[in-house]
Parts: C-alpha cells; structure tokens; sequence
C-alpha cells in the first residue's frame, strides 16, 4: 500500500495559534500513548496515522515509555514516519518526553540534566530523527532542582534537538516556577499538558488561568477519561472492554453506579446537542480560550474519525453549561 496524503487535508481542520508563540496546533492532536506499540496491528496504527494527516492533525505525541513495550511507540512511528511521511516532516509537530521510569538505574527515570538528555538521544535514534519539535519533562521531580531541569530542556533546544519545550502533570505553583525559570533562560515554555476531562476538573484551579497570562498553550490529555465519556459504559461494563480484560489505568472501582448515572445525564444532553458523548466532552474542553488543542488516543481509524466531529460544535449555551454542572457536582 503506497501512501498519498489527501489535497483536502487543511480544509476542515481548525487550527489555534499555541499561546503567544509562532505555532498554531490543530485543534485535534492524535496521542500515541496506547495503541502504536508492537502488542498492536501495524495495519490498523498505520492507517490511523493516514486518517489523522489526511483530516489536517498535524500535531502527533510520543513520549519516551510509549508501547507496550516502552519505546515501540517511537519506533514504530519512526518507520511509519520514513515510510509515509518523508515528504512530510515539515507539515508535523512531533513531541516526545522523559521523566517516567524508562530504564534501570539512578539515571533512568525523573529530571535530572543526564536523564533527559540521555533520553532524547534514545527517542531520536527509535524514530529516526535529527530533532523533535517538542519536548516536554514529562513529571515534576520533587528531588532535582528545578533549575537543573529547565536548564537541561534550554540546553536541549540550544543543541538543535528540540524546537521548543513543554511540560506535562504540573500543579499550577510548580508550573509558575517553570516558566518564569524557562522565560529567564531564553528559551520559553511553549506549552503545558495537562491531564483534564469532565472527571478531572484540578486544572481548574488556576492553571488554565496562569497558562492564559503567561502566553503558554495548553494540551490536556485524558479528555475522555480513559473511555468513560463514551457510551461504551452506558450499560455496564462491556466484555471487550480495557476495564472488563484488566489492561490500564481504569478498574472495576472507577465504574460505580453513580458514576454511570452521571455518564447517562451527560450523553442525553450530548443528544440533544446532536453529538455523541465524546464528542461533546472534547468540545466542552476545547470551549476554553486558553486550551490549544485536545489530545486523544485512537485504537482505530474510524474512532478518530468520530472524535473529529466534535469540532462541528464547540459552543455551549448558558444553560447547557449550568446542566453540566450540576451533573458533575
């Protein structure tokens, strides 16, 4: 099968500029966090990646301990990437991290300046690449100075190994430090990820706030709570399921009866704004100013075509918002 990216691509896609950088992001962004490693179909993560390029997402997130295993993720889209996409590497945002555990020993996990340097070294060779677009630190360390790690990520864009950074899973005070560190060392933070949904509310709590005063993109992750804002769980749990077969991050103890209650209320007002559930949740994000662009997660072409439909109404009206609201109080 020989690939040829469709004319069409940037008709339909929205495109929002990344805080006050140069960047502008699709709205839609395709994580690569489950689904792209060797446990999965080649044909069906390829023709994944197709559907996204052909409908205008340009931007596509890795990270170092991407798989399963970790680290087949990057290489399974860096063969993808040579492949297909040669023709098209300045059309793509590419972004990988470190900071989660990725091997043994004191030097393979968290913040350090030898940790993230070591590992952007490993995720360029896995995809083959001379440079990432973005690369974020992936977790606060509450052992390594601050300093150390900004620094480390300026010395990383100053090597011509990164364009810009980011960073991924920090509170709102440790975010304020990281950014005024990354404005003082030349090197701007370009963007923050977050994990934010109707069921993980933190960010809330100044951080899209900060993030809109100090000119940072915002690209939350998790906006569909691991599959419970979808109607995969309107009825139970199905047999097919992550939860029901015991693979990631969501159990049994997460899907309570008020919980499917909630998700119920939720995709009866999803109805009547004709969209699915998930796609209003990801429009409900997208809603905020200060958010870029929403990152999901695909395990098949068709499935980031319906999450694409959210972009056909991302406005909410006064009520619909306070019905939410009540929902999810």
């Amino acid at each position: 099968m020989t690939y040829i990216a469709s004319p069409d691509r940037y008709k339909n896609m929205i495109y929002r500029r990344c805080g006050k950088s140069g960047i502008k992001l699709s709205a839609v962004s395709l994580g690569l966090w489950h689904n792209f490693g060797d446990v999965d179909d080649i044909n069906i993560y390829r023709k994944t990646l197709h559907t996204a390029f052909d409908a205008g997402i340009t931007h596509y997130d890795l990270a170092n301990n991407y798989g399963p295993p970790p680290g087949s993720a990057e290489v399974n889209f860096g063969k993808i990437l040579k492949q297909d996409f040669a023709a098209h590497r300045d059309e793509m945002i590419i972004s990988t991290k470190a900071g989660y555990y990725m091997w043994e020993g004191p030097y393979g996990e968290w913040g350090s300046k030898k940790n993230l340097v070591a590992s952007l070294n490993q995720s360029l060779k896995r995809m083959d690449l001379d440079y990432v677009d973005i690369f974020y630190h992936h977790r606060p360390d509450p052992d390594t100075p601050l300093y150390e790690t900004m620094s480390a990520l300026d010395l990383i864009v100053r090597q011509g190994k990164a364009l810009y950074v980011g960073i991924s899973n920090y509170r709102p005070a440790e975010a304020a430090e990281a950014i005024r560190i990354l404005k003082e060392l030349g090197t701007p933070c370009l963007i923050h990820q977050p994990k934010y949904s109707m069921f993980e509310r933190w960010v809330e709590g100044g951080l899209l706030e900060l993030l809109g005063k100090e000119g940072v993109g915002c690209i939350p992750f998790s906006p569909l709570a691991q599959g419970l804002l979808t109607n995969k769980y309107l009825g139970g749990i199905p047999a097919d399921s992550r939860v029901a077969k015991g693979v990631g991050f969501l159990t049994e103890n997460n899907i309570t009866p008020e919980r499917i209650a909630q998700i119920k209320q939720l995709n009866d007002i999803a109805v009547e704004r004709g969209q699915s559930l998930a796609q209003m949740a990801l429009a409900w994000i997208l809603r905020h100013e200060e958010v870029t662009t929403v990152l999901i997660g695909a395990s098949r072409p068709e499935q980031l075509t319906d999450s694409l439909k959210c972009l056909d109404n991302i406005k909410f009206s006064t009520e619909e918002l306070s019905r939410i609201e009540e929902i999810l109080k």
